[in-house]
């Protein structure tokens, strides 16, 4: 309001406003100016690894994407549901641009978000372990409205990472929406588990309650773009 408040007296008084319709203006750019700081600070918070929007997601470079479902998923009402969504399809395909671009979409309706790849949440999980600060992560980890684990199933978890891992979706079913990226169908996930095929049975029966399956097939777009640039 500080800095506004002459730039809308003067045009206020330029159209011959009366006080009150100043007073709506000013506060007005007020309360515009909080929610665009909210936002920010939220996709701040949100420690995506790049900035990716959807308008900007190729979807003829993937015509067996379900387009239409993704422009819904936009709408962020998974969320309230607590539904989880999971991407399936080999890499390059752009599974993680859309788990960026809908991460965005949620900040700026008001949720917050965390990213997080798959090693980033294992070696969380350990980091907290070692330090006995387990439930300080976790009550940090139920404050969010939805988390991505990006790259699951590309490199294999010890024990202990499973452990965690099975910790983590225990701690985030039907409390807050998770999206996970994946190059490996459900039926291989137990080897990514450390053969574990007890607790990986238990850990996908979680997420799978409430589930929205994005299969993601097609030739890796980066190595198209890769082929186009070169001579």
């Amino acid at each position: 309001m500080l800095s506004e408040y002459s730039k809308v007296a003067k045009q206020c008084s330029h159209d011959d406003a009366s006080y009150e319709a100043f007073l709506e203006d000013l506060t007005g750019l007020e309360t515009a100016s909080r929610d665009s700081k909210a936002v920010q600070r939220r996709i701040q918070a949100a420690k995506l690894p790049v900035i990716k929007e959807m308008a900007d997601f190729k979807f003829t470079a993937i015509p067996k994407l379900n387009k239409a479902k993704v422009i819904e998923l936009t709408r962020s009402e998974y969320i309230a549901s607590r539904t989880n969504i999971v991407m399936v399809g080999p890499p390059g395909v752009g599974k993680s641009h859309i788990a960026i671009g809908l991460s965005l979409c949620a900040c700026r309706i008001g949720y917050n978000v965390r990213f997080f790849t798959a090693a980033e949440i294992v070696n969380t999980y350990r980091e907290a372990r070692e330090a006995k600060t387990v439930m300080r992560l976790e009550a940090s980890l139920k404050r969010l409205d939805m988390i991505v684990i990006d790259e699951l199933g590309y490199l294999p978890v010890d024990r202990i990472g499973a452990e965690n891992l099975f910790s983590f979706f225990s701690l985030c079913y039907e409390q807050v929406s998770l999206i996970v990226t994946t190059n490996l169908p459900f039926a291989q996930w137990p080897a990514t588990f450390s053969g574990d095929e007890r607790l990986t049975g238990a850990l996908l029966d979680r997420l799978t309650h409430r589930i929205e399956v994005l299969s993601i097939d097609g030739n890796s777009y980066r190595l198209q773009q890769s082929l186009k640039t070169k001579p």
